[in-house]
Formats: C-alpha cells, sequence, structure tokens
C-alpha cells in the first residue's frame, strides 16, 4: 500500500506556493509562482482572483507532475491572503471587479461613518475587533457608495481560497477563521455572520457564503475540470481551507493557548492563541483552525514588512532575484554598517500602518540622512524598521515594555504572557542578517524552522487531519524541527534600545504633516 500524499497550497499577495508531503511530514515536491500588486493610487492595492485561480492550479499541477507515477494525493488544502473585500461575483459566480486586499487603505470615510453610526464599542462586542479600513466590511461599503453599478451585480461575497475552491469543485462554503477576519459582519458570540451589523451596514447578508466548516474539513472533490488542469485523473477530495496567516501559524507549531509565533511575509503579524473572548478593538482578532469555536488566534499586524526590501531591490537594484538580496546583505557587511545604520531611522508605513497607530494617513519616513550614508545604510534601515515594528507591536499586545521587563525572558508580561523567544516563520526568516537584527532589536532569541516552507505545509497538514490519517494536532510538533536560535547580542540589543525610543517619538511628531500630505494627495 503506497504512502498517502498530501498538497497544501497557500495563495500569497505576491505569489503561490504548493508543496506535497507524506503523513510524517517530508517534503516530496513543491513549486512557486509570484505576481504583482495592482495598485491604481496612493494606498490602493487590487489584484485579479484569475490570477491566484491560475496560480493555484499552476503550482498544485508542478508539485503533481513530480510525485512518483501513478500515486496521487489523497487530500489537498488551499489558504490565501486575506482578501478584504473577497470576491465579489454575479450570479454566474464570475467576479465583478478586481479584489481590494487586505492593505489597500482607501476606506477610512467609511470606517469613520461605522465609527459615527454604529459606534466601535457595538463591534467590538459583536465581532471581537473594532473598526478600520483594513477590514473586509470597511473595504465593501467603499465599493457600495463610489461604484454603485458594481454593488447592484453582487450576488456572491466569498473569501478568495472559498472562491478557488468553488471553482475547482463547485461546493461554496467558508471557514470560521476568514469569516471571523472580515471584522464587523461576523458575530464572535454565535460564530456566524452577524444579521443585525449585515442590516445596518446595508450589506446583503444573503451574499455571504451559508455553509461554515472548520479548515481541514473534507467539502468536496475536483470536478472534471480541474482533475485535467491538475493532471490527476481521480476525484481527490479538498478541504475548507483558511487564511494564510492562520496556516502559518500552524506550520510554526503554534496550537496551544500562550503559543506564539511571528509571520513575516508582504506584511507582518504576531499573535498568539488563547480560549478568551477578544475584547481589543485595537488588535485583530479571528477563531483559530485547531478548535475555532473556541479558540482565537490575536495578532497585530504591520502592513509592510517583507514588501520593504522587496520595494528597494527593485527600485534601486533593477530586481528581486534572490541574489540581489544577498548582494545588499554583503555590501552591509563590506561598508561595516552596524546597528542604527549610522544614525538613520525608517519608518515603514508604506501603505498607512495598522498596529498600534491604525492610521491609514501616516506615510513612510527616511529620518537622519546625511551625505556620509549609502545604499547599504538605507538598505540596512528598512531591515531595522520592519523589527522596530515588530517591537512596537508586541510592546502594544503584552502591556509592557517589550524591549524590556517582560519579554527579555525575565517573566511575565502584564498580559500573564511570559515571552522568552520569537518563532519566526515566512520568506524574510531566510534572511541571516534580518533574523539578527530581529534578535538585538527584541532582545529575545529567534527561532525559525529549518523547512522554509510555512503555510503550504500548515495547509498540508490540515488536508491530513481532514483525510482522517492525522487525529491529534499535537503531532504537528513532529512536523517542525526547528534551526538553532539566533541569540541576541548584548551590546546591541542597549544600543537599539535608544534607536527605537526615537523610532517611537517620530510618528507622533509627524502625524499632522502626514495627515497634510494626505489632504494634499487627495485634492484633484
Amino acid at each position: 500500500m503506497s504512502t498517502p500524499i498530501f498538497i497544501g497550497c497557500d495563495i500569497g499577495t505576491s505569489g503561490t506556493k504548493a508543496v506535497a508531503v507524506d503523513v510524517k511530514g517530508n517534503i516530496l515536491s513543491q513549486a512557486s509562482v509570484t505576481y504583482d500588486v495592482l495598485k491604481p493610487q496612493d494606498n490602493w492595492a487590487e489584484q485579479e482572483p484569475e490570477v491566484w485561480l491560475d496560480a493555484a492550479t499552476s503550482t498544485i499541477r508542478q508539485v503533481v507532475t513530480k510525485l512518483p507515477a501513478g500515486t496521487a494525493p489523497a487530500s489537498i488544502c488551499i489558504s490565501a491572503l486575506y482578501g478584504g473585500t473577497g470576491v465579489m461575483c454575479d450570479v454566474q459566480m464570475n467576479s465583478i471587479r478586481p479584489v481590494i486586499i487586505w492593505m489597500d487603505r482607501r476606506a477610512k470615510a467609511e470606517g469613520d461613518m461605522v465609527r459615527e453610526t454604529i459606534g466601535e464599542e457595538r463591534i467590538l462586542e459583536a465581532t471581537g475587533n473594532g473598526i478600520d479600513s483594513y477590514f473586509g466590511y470597511t473595504k465593501l461599503l467603499w465599493v457600495k457608495a463610489h461604484e454603485p453599478e458594481n454593488w447592484a451585480k453582487i450576488r456572491h461575497i466569498v473569501p478568495i481560497h472559498s472562491y478557488i475552491i468553488y471553482k475547482m469543485t463547485g461546493t461554496l462554503c467558508v471557514d470560521y477563521c476568514s469569516a471571523g477576519n472580515v471584522g464587523g459582519i461576523y458575530d464572535y458570540r454565535t460564530h456566524s455572520w452577524s444579521d443585525e451589523m449585515c442590516r445596518e451596514l446595508n450589506i446583503p447578508y444573503g451574499a455571504l457564503p451559508q455553509d461554515f466548516r472548520h479548515p481541514q474539513d473534507i467539502i468536496g472533490t475536483l470536478n472534471e475540470e480541474y482533475q485535467k488542469r491538475l493532471g490527476l485523473d481521480c476525484p481527490v477530495p479538498l478541504c475548507t481551507g483558511t487564511v494564510d496567516c492562520i496556516a502559518s501559524m500552524l506550520s510554526a507549531s503554534i496550537i496551544r493557548p500562550g503559543d506564539n509565533a511571528a509571520v513575516l511575509g508582504t506584511s507582518l503579524n504576531w499573535g498568539y492563541i488563547h480560549d478568551k473572548r477578544p475584547d481589543n478593538a485595537n488588535l485583530v482578532s479571528m477563531p483559530y483552525c485547531i478548535d475555532p469555536t473556541r479558540l482565537s488566534y490575536t495578532y497585530g499586524g504591520a502592513s509592510t514588512a517583507g514588501a520593504l526590501p522587496r520595494w528597494f531591490a527593485l527600485n534601486f537594484c533593477g530586481d528581486d532575484s534572490g541574489d540581489t538580496y544577498d548582494n545588499l546583505e554583503q555590501m552591509i557587511a563590506e561598508n561595516h554598517v552596524g546597528p542604527g545604520s549610522g544614525g538613520l531611522i525608517a519608518l515603514p508605513y508604506f501603505m498607512g500602518e495598522r498596529t498600534p497607530i491604525w492610521d491609514e494617513k501616516a506615510s513612510g519616513v527616511l529620518f537622519g540622512l546625511t551625505l556620509a550614508h549609502t545604499k547599504a545604510h538605507i538598505y540596512r534601515a528598512v531591515l531595522e524598521a520592519v523589527a522596530y515594528s515588530l517591537l512596537h507591536i508586541m510592546e502594544s499586545m503584552t502591556g509592557a515594555d517589550a524591549a524590556g521587563s517582560g519579554t527579555d525572558g525575565s517573566g511575565p508580561t502584564e498580559s500573564g504572557m511570559a515571552i522568552e523567544k520569537i518563532i519566526l516563520v515566512g520568506g524574510g526568516a531566510r534572511s541571516t542578517v534580518w533574523k539578527q537584527i530581529f534578535a538585538d532589536v527584541t532582545g529575545l532569541p529567534v527561532l525559525t524552522p529549518v523547512q522554509e516552507i510555512e503555510a503550504p505545509l500548515g495547509d498540508a497538514f490540515l488536508a491530513a487531519m481532514g483525510a482522517g490519517y492525522i487525529k491529534d494536532p499535537d503531532v504537528i510538533d513532529s512536523w517542525i524541527a526547528m534551526n538553532p536560535p539566533v541569540l541576541p547580542d548584548k551590546k546591541n540589543h542597549e544600543l537599539y534600545q535608544e534607536y527605537f525610543s526615537l523610532y517611537k517619538e517620530l510618528y507622533p511628531a509627524l502625524k499632522d504633516t502626514m495627515e497634510k500630505r494626505a489632504k494634499l494627495l487627495s485634492t484633484p
């Protein structure tokens, strides 16, 4: 009898990855493709659903073709980026317009309207989340206000992976995690869509998928069209799937209350698992995949993280290949650019910011430039800015000085969490220089998984659970091996504490100026 094979596929903001594994988590094959984000205006971000569908099809097919002849996966699970509006479809389930994705910040006025008419307290009580243009419900309100012709065509509003799975199986469903991430129209008390909030916001309740499932639930099998497109000759079962940050957390072996990790992709999320009702409007919460009606994943997020070195590489080096990043890190070493980047501090607010400032009008800054600064200084400052943003998130979430007492292994924070290490997953976790910066800035050991697979591995694990080959989620521990920790340098950490203090002074000093800039850009 052949060993069962499971495929995990993650549709990300800048690319899609797929992987095939066996029941012990050994990697059998993998594939990836990249694509761009549409940015029609400042702080806008959209993507076409068909790009995602083609990417998922291509990567899964590549993985399948690398498997031994005559073998077929026992199940497939797909995750995807948080799609903001989700895919807005007509009655035939065809996309009406590009998806307004998570990083888009255009819906500030709609968020302000919700704050004035419903109020943050009611939104928090119902949904466990706050009010911000990050959330999908405010983006939907923008479409309603600005594109009435498109709004009138909407018959279905579905998460990205739910749309892909529908195309592949004909089954329309939604997982609790992705629904909760939409915010304002998901009722955390009943774990279903909120009819009350849909009525008050005038968002069509009937357009939302009503079949709620756990991410690992088998919901159908590949239809004949996609069996052929994926290079399979049998109807393979598919799981419900979930949002990518959930799959990434699972890939870091995060399954128990108190477990925490940082996901360093296009954006940055740092969060933890708990069994309490979410009650902080400044954080983002959603049900967690292992037990979504009992456990929650609460996190703080930076809007741009891995997007920043990619922006730098593309605009100042001409491409974003692996060699480019290697050359930039070599340049840092050759020019002896150390902690603090020669007094250069960057604010990473290139698409507004989420935690902890929640400001759509915040913008990126390079502070302290002199004629002595080089490309290497600026690149290191960009990497340091993301580490500062992680520390700022941790500080805001734990209620303690994250660079000192409570997060250096000395004991629990005010929130009761004892933070003794950072588990870092995502594409940015491959960088040796960046990992050391994270360790030195936070003062904490940084651990990364040996297998740099991230969300697709979490998806494959969910696929194995859904197919019944894994019963106990604790088995994920045997799938994940960690590299030796990157330890902080005490002297560097002390210096970074000084720079972090300056970092935190910059935004309050520039907030009003950033708002004036945003008004200038919005003036016809």
